[in-house]
C-alpha cells in the first residue's frame, strides 16, 4: 500500500510503498477513503507534540472509510462506513483501528466530511458540555473560530442556547462564523478584540471561553472572563504557553480547565459526545465543515498550509475517495 512515512524529524514526510498492516485482537482493518489534518499533525511530524511515535511512523489521526476486515463477533462487518481517531497511522491507504474507537458515519454524511468528525467535534463537545457545562443564556467566546474546533464549537454552543462571540483573522473567516451561528464576530488582526468583548458583554465578560491558541490570546482571555467564568484550554497553536495568574481566578471565582481526552480514560464520555453529535447531524442541526481538499500526493502542501494559518475549516486528504 501507499503511505506517508516520517523517517526523521528534520525532513518532510515521504510517500512510500509498504505492507498492509495486520490487525491484532480487538482491531479492524480500514480501507481509508479520506484522512483529515489537525495542527497536532504538524507538531507530531516535527517531534514537538506530546505524543512522540517511534520512528519511522505513518502520521495522521483521523480517517474515514470502509471496514476491510473485522474480527469474529465484531459489531462491525466488512463494508461498513466508519470514521475513527487513531493515535497515528491515518495517512495511508489502510489503517488499523481499535474497534472501540470506531464511529458509524451518520446517515447522509459524505465520507469526506466524516473524516472531520473524530477529533475536533468531540473536543468541542467535551469542552462545552463536560469541562465548561455551558448553559442556555450564557455568552461563549470562541477563538480561532474558523478552525475545525472553532466551527464545531460555534454550532454546539448555539444549539445549547448560548450567544457566541467568534474571533478570527480575516473577513471571509468571520463571515463563515456568522453563517454557522455566531452573533458577534471580531477580526483580531484589525481591532482590539479584548475591548470589543467587554463592550459586547457590557463589561461583564464571557461566561465560557474556548482557547485553542494560547499565548497572548490566553492573557487577554483572562481579562474578559466573567465572574464564575470557565476558560477552556484546548491548545497552543500560537506557540507560547501562557502563565495564568491564579489571583484572577480567585477574584472572579473562575476556572481555567484543560480539554484533553483519550479513549483509554474517557471512553464513556466520548461515546456520549459522539452519540449526541451524530443525532444532531442526522437532524440537520449541525454542518460538518471542510475547507481545502488535497490529493494524497500533496500531504506536505497541506501541512504547510495548515502551519501557516492559511486555512479555513478542516483540511481533507483524499486517499481513495472523491465524495
Amino acid at each position: 500500500m501507499k503511505a506517508w512515512i516520517v523517517q526523521d524529524l528534520q525532513g518532510a514526510p515521504q510517500l512510500v510503498e509498504q505492507p498492509v498492516p495486520e490487525p491484532q485482537q480487538g482491531q479492524v482493518l480500514v480501507r481509508v477513503s479520506h484522512a483529515a489534518l489537525n495542527f497536532s499533525d504538524v507538531l507530531m511530524t516535527q517531534g514537538a507534540y506530546q505524543i512522540k511515535p517511534p520512528l519511522p511512523f505513518v502520521p495522521g489521526q483521523e480517517v474515514s472509510g470502509h471496514i476491510e476486515r473485522a474480527p469474529y463477533g465484531s459489531a462491525f462487518k466488512p463494508g461498513d462506513l466508519i470514521a475513527a481517531k487513531v493515535v497515528w497511522g491515518a495517512f495511508g491507504e489502510y489503517a488499523i483501528v481499535d474497534e472501540e474507537k470506531l464511529i458509524r458515519v451518520p446517515k447522509g454524511l459524505p465520507l469526506a466530511r466524516a473524516a472531520a468528525l473524530p477529533v475536533v467535534w468531540p473536543t468541542a463537545w467535551i469542552a462545552l458540555h463536560d469541562r465548561a457545562a455551558v448553559r442556555a443564556g450564557e455568552t461563549v467566546l470562541i477563538h480561532a473560530a474558523a478552525g475545525g474546533v472553532g466551527l464545531a464549537a460555534i454550532q454546539l454552543a448555539v444549539n445549547a442556547g448560548a450567544t457566541v462571540i467568534a474571533t478570527a483573522g480575516s473577513d471571509d473567516k468571520l463571515e463563515l462564523c456568522r453563517e454557522r451561528g455566531a452573533t458577534h464576530v471580531i477580526n483580531y488582526r484589525t481591532s482590539d478584540w479584548l475591548q470589543q468583548v467587554l463592550d459586547i458583554t457590557g463589561k461583564k465578560g464571557a461566561d465560557v471561553i474556548i482557547d485553542p491558541v494560547g499565548g497572548d490570546i490566553t492573557d487577554g482571555s483572562m481579562k474578559c472572563l466573567a465572574y464564575r467564568g470557565r476558560l477552556c484550554i484546548v491548545g497552543f497553536a500560537g506557540g507560547r504557553i501562557a502563565e495564568i495568574k491564579s489571583n484572577r481566578l480567585l477574584l472572579k471565582n473562575a476556572s481555567a480547565v484543560g480539554v484533553y481526552w483519550s479513549h483509554e480514560r474517557d471512553l464513556d464520555l466520548i461515546r456520549r459526545a459522539v452519540d449526541d453529535i451524530g443525532k444532531q447531524i442526522e437532524a440537520g442541526k449541525l454542518t460538518v465543515d471542510i475547507g481545502s481538499r488535497y490529493p494524497m500526493e500533496k500531504l506536505n502542501s497541506a501541512l504547510d498550509d495548515l502551519a501557516s494559518r492559511k486555512t479555513v475549516g478542516k483540511l481533507i486528504l483524499d486517499i481513495a475517495g472523491s465524495d
